[in-house]
């Protein structure tokens, strides 16, 4: 079998290093992953980052596709496709992306944002979000091929999970903590375990992520959920 073609949809370059690493523990065999968003295309127009990128790589899905999404020309390339968005994108409203996404969200009926749920468990919150994410695609829908990726509440908790002593504080409700990727950029230095978001200090220290790859699941059950839509997907595959 030949390295599996996987497409990222993702809020940002940070999460493409997060994803990558946990694809590396998950996966048995090399792969080839090609971030779609954000990233400038000569088939659409920059997106932007963030989760309002995303929003509206869905949005330009939705006018291309009737049926599933991996139907999409630009999509047909690839074996699966993997769509990311943070759980902490739960507690924001579509004003946040301009008056014209507010305005949009009411003409074509998206499910409501803000949709949090009481945390823990987060899985409530989880479930609600991916219901306004699948709304942003229709009338597309994402495919069997189509694996969604919503850590929480951000791919950054994945990180602290591989990263900090297990002593550490901010290991309490590590899911249902709306600052703890903002708090592990504000450790002290000397510490030692301070990471702040930007692409080069996630690819610095994203491969913690492969090696403590258990230790992210015990820690973050989005992880587990993601492992194990891998997992099927990858069974189908190798399926006679």
């Amino acid at each position: 079998m030949s390295n599996l073609r996987i497409a990222l949809v993702a809020e940002g370059p940070t999460d493409y290093e997060i994803i990558q690493a946990a694809l590396k523990a998950i996966l048995p065999a090399p792969f080839v992953l090609t971030r779609l968003q954000p990233e400038a295309s000569p088939s659409r127009p920059q997106m932007g980052n963030g989760w309002c990128g995303v929003l509206k790589w869905c949005r330009e899905m939705s006018k291309q596709c009737s049926g599933n999404i991996d139907t999409e020309p630009t999509l047909e390339l690839f074996d699966w496709i993997i769509l990311h968005i943070d759980v902490d994108v739960a507690a924001t409203q579509y004003s946040d992306c301009g008056a014209n996404i507010q305005q949009e969200s009411i003409n074509l009926g998206w499910q409501t944002l803000p949709c949090t749920k009481p945390c823990p468990p987060v899985v409530d919150t989880v479930a609600a979000l991916q219901q306004v994410v699948e709304s942003w695609l229709k009338p597309a829908s994402a495919s069997a091929n189509t694996v969604f990726c919503l850590p929480a509440q951000s791919s950054g908790t994945w990180l602290a999970a591989a990263h900090l002593p297990d002593e550490h504080l901010l290991f309490g409700q590590m899911e249902c903590n709306l600052t703890l990727e903002n708090r592990l950029a504000d450790l002290p230095v000397k510490s030692g375990l301070r990471i702040r978001k930007s692409k080069r200090e996630y690819q610095q220290h994203a491969p913690k992520i492969t090696e403590q790859w258990e230790r992210v699941k015990q820690h973050c059950s989005q992880a587990q959920v993601f492992e194990s839509a891998i997992l099927n997907l990858l069974s189908i595959a190798n399926t006679p």
